[in-house]
């Protein structure tokens, strides 16, 4: 799934709006992944764009309390990812409401290959070009992107 968001996000952060579910299948196909993964991958996508407004209170935007992790989220989020996390909130990139849908995405992305942090700087990058929060690629590149993780494809 990590594979394909990424090119995703690789071929369409700059075109705006990505086309509808069909033919992004049938492009995700046509480059050569799998039909379950495309699945999984637009579904996840898609619960990230509606995310926001379920399940939590809008209070939770404004919190200033502290966060503690689950033993779940303490096996798959590491002591780097926590860090940044913790980073994230503390420069104003996201509020504790959008930490905590970030922290669902990052548990619900079905990839044990990719290392926490790749995985919660990809998740950041699609709520900000969700939320048209995304202005500069040189910038946001710099801040998130580690390593080669965008030219997989």
């Amino acid at each position: 799934m990590f594979d394909i968001l990424v090119y995703l996000f690789e071929n369409y952060f700059d075109a705006g709006n990505c086309p509808d579910s069909a033919t992004l299948t049938r492009k995700l196909t046509m480059a050569g992944f799998d039909d379950e993964e495309i699945t999984l991958a637009l579904d996840w996508l898609s619960d990230l764009s509606h995310h926001g407004e379920e399940g939590y209170p809008d209070e939770l935007a404004k919190s200033n309390s502290m966060r503690f992790f689950t033993d779940e989220e303490m096996e798959i989020i590491d002591t780097e990812g926590h860090g940044f996390i913790l980073f994230l909130e503390q420069a104003g990139v996201v509020n504790p409401l959008q930490r905590e849908i970030l922290i669902d995405r990052v548990i619900r992305m079905d990839d044990s290959d990719t290392s926490s942090i790749e995985k919660i700087k990809l998740v950041v990058l699609f709520d900000l070009w969700i939320r048209n929060q995304l202005t500069d690629r040189g910038v946001v590149e710099g801040l998130f992107v580690v390593g080669d993780s965008l030219q997989r494809h």
